[in-house]
Formats: C-alpha cells, sequence, structure tokens
C-alpha cells in the first residue's frame, strides 16, 4: 500500500492521509474547498467551492499518476440539494467517464464548506 501526499492539494485536517493506492487503485479522501497554500476555505457560492474541490482532486490524481477519465466512482457530500443543479455542471466539466457516483446532503461538512467530494480511481 502506498499513501499519497502533495502540497497541490490540502493537507489532512485529521488523522488521514490525502489518498491511499492499493493493488493499483487509488482510494482518496473526501476534498473540502480549501486553498493547499493557506488552509482557508475557497469561495462563499456552491460554483467557487466546487471548482476548488474539483482542483484538490485533480492534484491527487496527478501525483497518484492517474487523471479524472480513470475514476471509477465518487461520493458526493452537499450542504444543500438545493445546489444540486449547480454542482452538476461543474462536476460534468471534470468527470466526463460518467463514474458512478452517490451524491447526498448532509447536516453539516467539516469548516463550515457547502461541499466534499471522494473519489475511487484506477492507476494506468
Amino acid at each position: 500500500m502506498k499513501t499519497i501526499s502533495t502540497t497541490n492539494a490540502p493537507a489532512a485536517i485529521g488523522p488521514y492521509s490525502q489518498a491511499k493506492i492499493l493493488n493499483g487503485i487509488l482510494y482518496t479522501s473526501g476534498q473540502i474547498p480549501l486553498d493547499p497554500k493557506t488552509s482557508e476555505v475557497v469561495g462563499t457560492d456552491i460554483t467557487e467551492q466546487t471548482e476548488q474541490v474539483m482542483k484538490n482532486i485533480e492534484a491527487i490524481l496527478k501525483e497518484a499518476g492517474t487523471n479524472f477519465e480513470n475514476v471509477i466512482k465518487t461520493t458526493c457530500f452537499l450542504d444543500d440539494m438545493n445546489d444540486f443543479a449547480t454542482f452538476n455542471g461543474i462536476y460534468e466539466k471534470y468527470f466526463t467517464g460518467k463514474p458512478a457516483r452517490s451524491c447526498v446532503a448532509v447536516q453539516q461538512l467539516p469548516k463550515g464548506v457547502l461541499v466534499e467530494v471522494e473519489v475511487i480511481a484506477y492507476i494506468s
């Protein structure tokens, strides 16, 4: 098993890693819209926050030697399901391979953010 860590994505804010690879499969921790350099929340609306989450995911995928096309499954957490359509509009720009997905509304996310996304991808 290999641990993935990059300074181009936010450091973990708890006792976990950004991602792990096991048998050619990458498992990321949930990514929230934090600036990797400052650890501050980026954006105040779902559009800005989702774009930052995608940048963070992209950095982890790149560090692991894979990309959005190799994502098998995502799990998406929204603070408010009223943001679902806007979130989907941004999501589909990145996940063009249409991985399997779960998307749920939750009561609260870390640091009061509006969105969190985790992915499972294969390393080609």
